[in-house]
């Protein structure tokens, strides 16, 4: 991809080459949110963005191209979907002028069942769009996998319940045409994917206990699973190289 064109660029040239940036545009995975506990009659999350693929992905590159300066934008919102990441490109990832985009939803966007799917692909054909009208590479990153089964750790009514409606969305293969139309979708538009999904899949067919690698047992990973695919990540960025 260019953006390692880029970063060797500047590693070589630090005064005479421009600075590297990378936008993560996303969901509650791409910001940083891992436990999730009751406040009230609500259910509020634990914010981490230091322990979230971005930081990790900066930290990695900076190990290996360390006199240049990335600038990391996160722009995840938790909760959001493909169609509210499309709304907010234009205030919160075109203005940075990233060299490279990092788009990852469909859990979210899974919940509203297959009706869902044609408004999810209209708006990631969207956001790469505007990628492309910026300049920027597109990185079509798949999410992980959901809970597939109600965790014994979960003792609440109201979690418990989530646990059920999400695993029955994972279990039924609703999330599975989600991150298929993804891939399509990014294939289209002529950007990388990096299939995170695809990994947890073999994970669970090795014997992983995936629902036990999720640090909310729901939808959010592990903080070292972060790590997993800040290298996924990177291995595409080096595709072709």
């Amino acid at each position: 991809m260019r953006i390692i064109q880029k970063l060797k660029a500047k590693a070589e040239n630090m005064y005479g080459a421009p600075p590297v940036t990378i936008a993560f545009l996303g969901d509650s995975v791409t910001q940083g949110c891992f436990e999730c506990y009751k406040k009230g009659n609500t259910i509020d999350t634990v914010f981490d963005g230091a322990s979230g693929y971005s930081a990790r992905l900066r930290e990695m590159l900076q190990l290996i191209y360390p006199n240049v300066q990335l600038n990391v934008i996160n722009a995840g919102i938790s909760g959001d979907t493909a169609e509210g990441g499309e709304k907010r490109f234009a205030r919160d990832v075109a203005p940075y002028s990233p060299d490279l985009v990092v788009v990852g939803f469909a859990l979210n966007d899974s919940t509203r069942g297959e009706a869902g799917l044609p408004s999810y692909i209209r708006a990631l054909e969207s956001i790469f769009a505007q990628c492309k009208k910026i300049g920027a590479e597109i990185i079509c990153l798949t999410p992980n996998m959901m809970n597939t089964k109600v965790s014994c750790h979960l003792c609440d009514k109201e979690f418990i319940g989530l646990a059920e409606s999400l695993s029955a969305l994972q279990n039924g293969g609703v999330l599975d045409k989600y991150v298929q139309a993804a891939k399509e979708t990014a294939q289209r538009a002529g950007a990388a994917v990096c299939d995170i999904y695809g990994q947890w899949k073999k994970l669970e067919r090795g014997g992983a206990d995936v629902t036990e690698l999720l640090a909310n047992k729901l939808n959010h990973p592990v903080r070292e699973l972060h790590y997993y695919t800040a290298i996924k990540l990177i291995e595409s960025m080096f595709e072709g190289e």
